[in-house]
């Protein structure tokens, strides 16, 4: 149908050079596809939400990486804190067997035993905390909300629960945690086939070599488990920014939309401005029976001057206007018989120069007086 006319495939090939119009060209855009970047008050406004791009797989990299880092650094001031303290309660067992071994004795030296252990490990906790909170803070800024903690009934609702079952994001998370299990088991894997021959002599080794190795491997492993990590992080990093800013697209009406919001409806703000047009309009005018004198273009413009010499140094501008508002400005001083004097040039620049209850320049003090004299010469005042 054209314009309301069907036709048909044969009526094309009878006529080639009939043209058919795809209404859908001329289709209104506003509402459409989400092209335009996110503004910064959008992300804004996501970020109080709690929105942002995170990769909790980089978090967690980071962290190991600190945690197994310290504890390369620190092995040996644990390992000691470890013997002394083996060393003191071996050594003490008689004193423990002799003691009445009550519920409270045994608690009091469990608390003890857990400080000491508490001590040890504090440095190598610490260091990952700090690397945990900086990473975090490197990847959604600082700027603590509570609101992604706040129950969502959308999240309730089965069929949206159904959706996001077979969306993008639980695939790339299955996909993640395929990789991570692969990967880790092959790691595990390699690490045990590398140092079999060693854990098989660990029954001839002292106790202490025999520590020593197990906490290397367990190192080495945890070092090499955290790099991965970190190479799955990055890119889920990147694929998590790259997700964030494609969710946070808008629309042009979006945009549009938000820009009223943010700076103000034109059309309200056009109605305001005219408000105040009209409020400064009724007080120019309820001034205007003040007026000494109103000086006009003669046609175009009019403005109203007062002089009282125990108020101000300088003539001051009471009202003003151009066209139907100079017009009403002389019509309203005919009726309160104040005077009407044509002056082009100085209604031109009081007009264009000087604001409302200004004072006139000084460039314009000859000009005015001028007018002024000739005034008080028509009302017979010196």
């Amino acid at each position: 149908m054209i314009f309301g006319v069907p036709f048909s495939r044969k009526d094309l090939e009878l006529n080639p050079d009939l043209l058919v119009f795809d209404l859908q060209f001329f289709a209104n855009d506003e509402g459409g596809e989400k092209t335009e970047e996110a503004t910064p008050k959008k992300l804004d406004d996501a970020r109080k939400e709690g929105q942002v791009a995170k990769s909790q797989e980089l978090a967690t990299a980071v962290t190991l990486i600190a945690l197994f880092g310290s504890l390369k650094i620190f092995i040996g001031f644990i390992a000691n804190n470890f013997s002394d303290s083996f060393g003191e309660y071996y050594n003490n067992i008689d004193q423990y067997s002799r003691e009445v071994f009550n519920s409270n004795y045994a608690v009091a030296f469990i608390n003890s035993a857990m400080g000491k252990i508490l001590i040890s490990c504090l440095p190598m906790f610490a260091i990952a905390l700090v690397f945990a909170v900086v990473i975090n803070v490197f990847q959604v800024k600082w700027q603590p909300t509570l609101k992604p903690l706040m129950p969502k009934f959308n999240k309730i609702n089965p069929i949206n629960g159904f959706k996001r079952m077979f969306s993008m994001d639980k695939l790339v998370e299955l996909l993640k945690a395929v990789l991570k299990i692969g990967l880790i088991a092959y790691l595990a894997y390699s690490e045990l086939t590398d140092t079999a021959g060693l854990v098989n002599s660990l029954y001839e080794m002292e106790l202490f070599d025999a520590v020593a190795l197990i906490g290397d491997t367990v190192i080495s492993f945890g070092l090499r488990v955290a790099i991965i990590y970190l190479v799955i992080g990055l890119a889920d990093y990147i694929y998590q920014k790259f997700k964030f800013n494609k969710d946070m697209r808008m629309t042009k009406q979006e945009i549009k939309d938000e820009f009223k919001q943010t700076e103000g409806d034109p059309k309200i703000k056009g109605q305001i401005r005219q408000k105040m047009r009209e409020a400064s309009q009724r007080r120019m005018m309820q001034q205007l029976p003040e007026a000494d004198v109103v000086i006009t273009n003669p046609t175009h413009l009019a403005c109203a001057i007062k002089y009282d010499k125990e108020e101000a140094e300088a003539p001051v501008l009471l009202a003003k206007g151009a066209d139907y508002l100079a017009k009403k400005i002389k019509e309203e001083a005919k009726k309160l018989d104040i005077p009407i004097v044509e002056n082009k040039p100085l209604a031109r620049m009081l007009y264009h120069n000087v604001e409302l209850d200004e004072e006139i320049p000084e460039e314009l003090y000859q000009m005015t007086a001028e007018v002024l004299a000739y005034v008080y010469s028509l009302k017979g005042e010196a």
